[in-house]
């Protein structure tokens, strides 16, 4: 099969959909697929033997958007699958989501006052418009909606206006070698001496727009742990820009509780130390990350604004929130994960919930509708 990928940029060191979409290559690539990647970019060391079609931005997102479209029109694909970018495809797969689910949540992110005026500024300015219009090019169409959890399946038929017939839904998977607790004979220790750890439970996030995944609240939460005395410490993991947030620890007074490590190449070391993963997101179409750490049998803590969190079962392989901004039920949840004997067993719970969403069963399903695509179209 002669299949197109799309997507904006394409280094799978970045995360998020550009490792999906990197193993995702591979996947096909074993299946014997002629794999195309249309982007605005690549990383420069890249030896997968994919097809490259390099298109340069453009002026606007739109106008990018747009030169894809051309760019596919004078290629030949038994499907054109793109990642949340543009519009012409056979398959469309938005990583991020609804926006404007994800606009309204990240709303609650700002103080009162400034609400209104992100509101007026999403009403005026041409970024914001751009990202509507995006919207409306991608709901319409005959190409397939790939929802990546019922939250996101619901907020694009009603939010955005998908009709049902076209949406379909396929969870995340998680690469079950790469992240699993046999890991830890080899980094648990090691990784734990680094961070000047000995027993203390580790909670671990990991990600790149902190703020959106719930570092204020996980502080906050953090600082009323300690109040306990509770003998625990926070790492976090993932983004370099983190000043604002060492500042609201150092206000709180737990700033020698909680370690900033940055970005790092492969977490699999700090899954491996940890004995919580926390995630109080704002939103997230279904979290790659919270499947790793199922993966490497960790209880996971998160928010029903998340779609992994769909996956869980509440007190049994870990803990779903209603508010992602409720510092007290988040310090609850944590506190009950403080009894090594419970989260020993949650962990186990977690490892097998995982080991139900591999990225072989992911990519299958999407291979699936490959072929409900072809055989439309013949």
């Amino acid at each position: 099969m002669r299949v197109g990928l799309v997507l904006d940029h394409y280094d799978p060191r970045r995360g998020g959909v550009e490792q999906w979409t990197s193993q995702f290559c591979d996947y096909l690539l074993s299946r014997g697929d002629e794999v195309h990647v249309v982007t605005s970019g690549f990383a420069d060391d890249l030896s997968q033997p994919i097809v490259k079609h390099l298109v340069p931005r453009r002026r606007s997102r739109l106008a990018w958007a747009a030169a894809v479209e051309t760019r596919l029109r004078g290629l030949e694909f038994d499907v054109v699958h793109d990642m949340g970018a543009g519009w012409y495809c056979d398959i469309l797969q938005p990583h991020g989501g609804c926006r404007a689910a994800w606009f309204e949540q990240s709303l609650r992110m700002l103080p009162v006052w400034h609400r209104s005026l992100k509101q007026l500024a999403a009403r005026c300015l041409p970024r914001y418009r751009e990202f509507e219009k995006l919207s409306q090019r991608q709901a319409g169409g005959e190409h397939l909606v790939l929802a990546l959890s019922q939250m996101t399946r619901r907020d694009l038929a009603e939010r955005d206006g998908v009709p049902q017939s076209r949406l379909r839904l396929v969870y995340n998977g998680v690469n079950l070698q790469r992240f699993s607790p046999e890991h830890r004979d080899q980094h648990r220790e090691v990784m734990r001496r680094r961070l000047g750890l000995s027993d203390q439970t580790l909670f671990l996030i990991v990600a790149h727009n902190l703020k959106l995944k719930g570092l204020p609240t996980l502080l906050k939460s953090m600082s009323a742990l300690m109040a306990t005395n509770a003998d625990a410490h926070l790492l976090v993991v993932g983004n370099r820009r983190t000043s604002a947030f060492q500042r609201q620890a150092q206000r709180l007074g737990i700033e020698s509780h909680v370690t900033f490590l940055g970005p790092v190449d492969d977490p699999t070391a700090c899954y491996s130390a940890a004995d919580v993963y926390v995630q109080p997101t704002c939103y997230d179409c279904c979290s790659l990350v919270v499947l790793e750490a199922l993966a490497s049998g960790l209880p996971v803590i998160t928010t029903s604004y998340n779609g992994a969190g769909e996956l869980l079962t509440q007190g049994q392989d870990g803990f779903v929130l209603n508010d992602p901004f409720d510092p007290a039920a988040l310090a609850d949840a944590m506190a009950k994960l403080l009894d090594r004997a419970l989260r020993g067993d949650m962990g186990i719970n977690a490892r097998a919930l995982a080991e139900q969403h591999s990225f072989e069963r992911n990519a299958g399903e999407i291979c699936e509708l490959y072929g409900e695509v072809v055989a439309k179209r013949a």
